[in-house]
């Protein structure tokens, strides 16, 4: 999630200067190296939240200035790309969030091809057997993690499901920087799947997919490009004023740690 860091590092600068503002002076106050930067403009212009101006200048988007933007622009920007997600991964995606103590399912694009999982137990209450759930408690401090799992206890879905806090605490905080949350056959048996956190604003969020088939190979293929391009969908989810991204100094951080 270092690209939305970087992405979210740019628009500060370009929401702050009205008039516009050039990419060296972008990158004298971001410090990003060219490719980087480039990058991280191209991601904000295809967002809609930075408008060229004219030879290497911007200005702030039409979806940044509109603030919550006009509804249905937003929402159906972030439907294109959930869409497009689903078929580069092959599988059905989910956008979810942690709000009010419980995992709640946002967003989500499946089809034909890329079915969502069958929700035989309320995902509310399993947390500790989804990705989507390890991937928004794996934001959370000790404490509220503590009290989620005092109203939601661990119960054994299948034979995989963890049932062991302990266990599962460790799981969450030794997890390796960058690397996806992953269900094997914990929620559902036949089903797979994985979460990668994309939060940019004060409730953990995350995006996952899931695969109705067994298959490590496909899976791992699957989570890495889900990583690889979990930016596009924040940054889709900025656009259409479901998550409004926290501007800061550059040198804070602005996306949660476990990303």
């Amino acid at each position: 999630m270092e690209s939305v860091h970087q992405a979210l590092r740019v628009l500060e600068v370009v929401n702050r200067c009205s008039s516009g503002v050039n990419l060296t002076q972008i990158a004298r106050e971001t410090k990003l190296p060219q490719l980087v930067l480039a990058r991280a403009v191209e991601q904000l212009v295809r967002a809609s939240l930075a408008t060229p101006v004219g030879p290497d200048a911007y200005v702030a988007g039409h979806a940044l200035l509109l603030g919550e933007t006009d509804g249905a622009d937003g929402r159906g920007h972030l439907r294109e790309t959930l869409a497009w997600l689903r078929d580069a991964v092959g599988a059905a995606v989910y956008v979810a969030r942690y709000t009010d103590g419980e995992v709640a399912i946002t967003q989500y694009a499946d089809g034909p091809a890329a079915p969502v999982v069958e929700e035989w137990v309320d995902f509310r209450v399993a947390a500790h057997a989804s990705a989507v759930g390890k991937a928004l408690l794996a934001q959370l401090d000790h404490d509220d993690r503590r009290d989620h799992l005092a109203r939601h206890r661990l119960a054994p879905f299948t034979p995989h499901t963890l049932t062991s806090r302990h266990v599962l605490f460790r799981q969450l905080d030794e997890r390796p920087p960058g690397t996806p949350l992953l269900d094997l056959q914990e929620y559902a048996l036949g089903t797979v799947c994985a979460a990668v956190p994309i939060t940019a604003g004060p409730n953990p969020e995350c995006v996952a997919l899931s695969i109705p088939v067994p298959d490590p190979g496909r899976l791992k293929q699957a989570a890495r490009i889900l990583q690889s391009e979990a930016a596009a969908v924040l940054l889709a989810l900025i656009v259409a004023g479901s998550t409004r991204p926290t501007v800061r100094r550059p040198e804070d951080t602005i996306l949660s740690t476990s990303a």
